[in-house]
């Protein structure tokens, strides 16, 4: 016998019965059995607690309401996660801080073009790092500080994803493959207990072209992850790139919840769940939580 699942269709203020219904009629095309559902919050989110094939189950509804996000878990561990471990990069803001940084050298042409690569995995993460910060080397250091001010923006919803797991016991983990410089103010802004990413060394009020050891790369993400002694079942781990498939899968192997967020192909297709459409807060759908009981 499949293992029960459940389900989250979000489409805030547009999911309609007709796409519930359709979702239903999607999932007996799989095998899958209905067990219960019921409306989340009319009209934003629908819960259907099924027996099937999680993978069957997303591949369909998916292709069957192409407007809708599709959460797809297992019913067995807690619904409501302790621990939060997110990517900071394209996925709790809406830029990657490196491209930036990169625009106020001159050279953001080709410092994207790496940066695109190893986020779809093409690349040796560490090896496109070092490539990357060589060519920003004599790049003021106040700059940072002109970055961080004119082009770093919260991704919506992270304070709210964030600020309601914590009021409601959970631990936060801001890890980056970027730079503290720009994750301590971002961590301090959301609502993070916690953050871990590169760090940049600094020459004569310049930036020296290199980065301090160790590298902060997909393997120390995993295992900041596995390290905090989080049961997996209780854990959420969300990221866009590559560099994220790692704490992704790790969280998911566990029995807890590996979510891809408006992400490169190769992460979307290894997470749980692909969020392509709404905010940061599907995730708090995808736990359950209703509007009201939203922290921020």
């Amino acid at each position: 016998m499949s293992d029960a699942i459940i389900v989250t269709l979000v489409a805030e203020g547009c999911l309609s019965p007709g796409d519930v219904s359709a979702a239903s009629d999607a999932l007996a095309g799989t095998g899958a059995a209905i067990l219960a559902q019921s409306w989340l919050e009319a009209g934003d989110a629908h819960d259907i607690v099924a027996r099937g094939n999680a993978a069957a189950v997303r591949a369909a509804l998916e292709a069957a309401l192409p407007a809708v996000d599709v959460v797809v878990q297992s019913a067995a561990g807690p619904r409501r996660k302790l621990l939060l471990v997110a990517d900071m990069d394209s996925t709790m803001i809406q830029c990657e801080c490196i491209d930036e940084l990169a625009d106020y050298a001159g050279v953001k042409a080709q410092v994207a073009a790496v940066t695109e690569a190893a986020m779809r995995g093409e690349l040796d993460f560490a090896g496109a790092l070092h490539a990357r910060v060589a060519l920003l080397k004599g790049l003021a250091v106040t700059v940072l500080d002109q970055c961080l001010a004119e082009r770093v923006r919260l991704m919506p919803g992270a304070r709210t994803l964030v600020q309601t797991m914590v009021a409601n016991g959970a631990r936060s983990l801001l890890v980056s493959g970027g730079f503290m410089h720009f994750a301590v103010p971002v961590a301090r802004q959301i609502g993070f207990a916690r953050v871990v990413a590169n760090r940049l060394d600094i020459a004569r009020d310049a930036l020296a072209g290199t980065v301090a050891d160790p590298i902060i790369d997909a393997a120390a993400k995993r295992a900041l992850l596995e390290a905090d002694g989080t049961p997996l079942t209780a854990t959420l781990a969300v990221g866009d790139g590559a560099n994220d498939i790692p704490m992704i899968t790790a969280a998911m192997a566990g029995g807890g919840l590996g979510i891809a967020y408006r992400a490169k192909p190769k992460a979307a297709a290894a997470a749980q769940a692909h969020v392509r459409l709404g905010d940061l807060t599907v995730l708090l759908r995808a736990q359950g939580y209703r509007r009201a009981d939203w922290a921020a």
